[in-house]
């Protein structure tokens, strides 16, 4: 696994430590030592239990099934500044080289392109066929690891996120009549178009694909060469400076990037995004709910830390960033509510 060099442009920096920081500036509080003690212990029973099974050699699922429980448990009674002492903890224990086997959790955990939720830890989550040699070269626990990690409900999410997304577009297309223009912000390597019946059909009259990772960007060009998709080197920053002149869309979404955007940062973007919709133009984003039990597996083992928000969270970047009556707006989730979405319809 090689690691190469993204330059990222600061507005859009996506890593665990950024993460942490703006986690700690909302929820900042003395850290209470007993407390703090009580939680380290826990974490032992909970690791040392883990390293038991691994060495009776159970089977791995049951080994990170019980792992996973233990760690979202004691994620939701800890303090942010608790656990995230407790996260440095988890990875430095023994029991880290036994998870890393698999190579979803390695890939996010060394993180190859320099930042979290890149395009390829995605693609494993969807199992796509480019990835074939660097699975291949995992151990069985490795394997069987991996395929609990990607059938997982946070996993299961995703795919559905990506599947819920070409409906939208082929709807938004459909009721265009081949004028449908969309843009997509964080487009990773654009998944969702793979399965577009509008775009094979040629009945998307432009699609903008937008993202930061010259890696992905080279990736969405190769992949539809010949569609009306075209790839656009930019990020948060870039859109925020207005340095695109993008003109207007009958869908904008943005469904990876606002897990690790500030509510600051989320509300001048949605902002942006809706200034550049048309008429009955539609702006969709998405974000790892709370509801998500994956949660502490991801920040310790594979050292993916995201921004979760609840309803209330996706109504107050939305109430703070237009006017009432501008825009019908609605919240929901996904089929297990590991997912929200927040949809933003300009009226007139």
């Amino acid at each position: 696994m090689k690691s190469v060099d993204v330059l990222l442009d600061g507005q859009s920096l996506v890593t665990p430590r950024s993460i942490a920081a703006e986690i700690l500036s909302i929820k900042s509080n003395p850290v209470n030592e007993r407390d703090k003690l009580a939680a380290e212990s826990e974490l032992a029973i909970i690791l040392n239990l883990a390293g038991q099974q691994i060495e009776k050699q159970m089977e791995p699922d049951q080994i990170h099934g019980m792992l996973g429980a233990g760690l979202h448990a004691l994620r939701a009674k800890s303090s942010p500044a608790i656990w995230q002492h407790l996260i440095a903890l988890a990875q430095s224990h023994p029991i880290a080289s036994y998870f890393l086997q698999d190579p979803f959790t390695r890939w996010s955990f060394v993180k190859p392109r320099g930042y979290s939720g890149d395009a390829q830890l995605i693609d494993f989550i969807y199992g796509h066929p480019s990835l074939n040699d660097e699975i291949a070269k995992s151990t069985p626990t490795g394997l069987a690891l991996y395929e609990v990690n990607r059938n997982s409900s946070a996993s299961r999410a995703v795919r559905e996120r990506r599947d819920l997304l070409t409906q939208h577009i082929d709807e938004i297309a459909g009721s265009r009549g081949g004028d449908a223009e969309i843009l997509t912000i964080a487009a990773g390597h654009l998944r969702e178009a793979n399965n577009s019946v509008a775009l094979h059909q040629q009945r998307i009259k432009r699609w903008v694909a937008l993202d930061q990772d010259p890696m992905s960007i080279g990736s969405i060009r190769r992949d539809f060469a010949d569609t009306c998709i075209e790839a656009v080197d930019g990020s948060v920053r870039s859109l925020l400076t207005n340095a695109h002149d993008l003109g207007t869309f009958d869908f904008v979404y943005a469904a990876g990037l606002y897990d690790y955007l500030n509510d600051k940062v989320s509300i001048k973007l949605t902002r942006k995004c809706l200034q550049m919709l048309k008429p009955n133009g539609v702006f969709m984003f998405a974000n790892f709910s709370e509801d998500i039990i994956a949660d502490g597996y991801m920040e310790t083992f594979m050292n993916w830390a995201l921004l979760l928000r609840t309803e209330e969270d996706m109504w107050r970047i939305m109430r703070a960033s237009t006017d009432d009556g501008v825009f019908d707006c609605f919240v929901r989730f996904g089929e297990n509510r590991n997912i929200v979405y927040g949809f933003m319809r300009k009226i007139g």
